[in-house]
């Protein structure tokens, strides 16, 4: 009876094979369901899984968006601008050590480089009005510098240091 053949996109499956690529998906789901992730911190989550059905498995959850870098990318810096202070170039890093493709990153960072710009600018700001009561500017600014901040957030905020 588990022998029945069934034809998937051109292949010849058994029901065995089916509830194991069902297993595995289920597991995976739990897995991306909990908390967004990448694609490369699925593949290393299951690296032990058999390669077949994980690389379909992979392909379906691609095919019906649960698995999207480029949504990754988006919910990531969303939730970064809405709840910390950082430069452009530490959301880019944070994203590059979460395994995403930096063409991928770099494209969205220029696509969307105004409001990126925009709050690159507030950020610096921000550190500067909690650091200004314990540092003096110029030990701000090498503090923004370190933390890969622009040339152009950085002068905002010495233009309105100086007002």
């Amino acid at each position: 009876m588990n022998n029945i053949p069934i034809f998937k996109r051109g292949k010849r499956m058994d029901l065995e094979y089916l509830a194991k690529v069902d297993a595995l998906k289920t597991k995976v789901l739990k897995y991306i369901m909990f908390k967004k992730r990448t694609e490369k911190e699925i593949r290393e989550k299951f690296k032990n899984e058999d390669d077949n059905i994980f690389e379909e498995v992979i392909e379906n959850l691609k095919e019906l968006g649960y698995i999207n870098d480029n949504s990754y990318i988006e919910r990531s810096i969303n939730e970064f601008m809405n709840l910390k202070n950082m430069s452009i170039k530490e959301i880019e890093y944070k994203l590059l050590a979460k395994g995403i493709n930096k063409n991928d990153i770099e494209n969205y960072i220029y696509e969307n480089g105004e409001s990126l710009l925009e709050y690159e600018i507030q950020s610096a700001k921000n550190i500067y009005n909690k650091k200004i009561s314990s540092m003096d500017f110029e030990d701000i600014k090498n503090y923004l510098y370190k933390k890969g901040y622009r040339q152009e957030s950085i002068k905002s905020i010495g233009d309105e240091a100086s007002e």
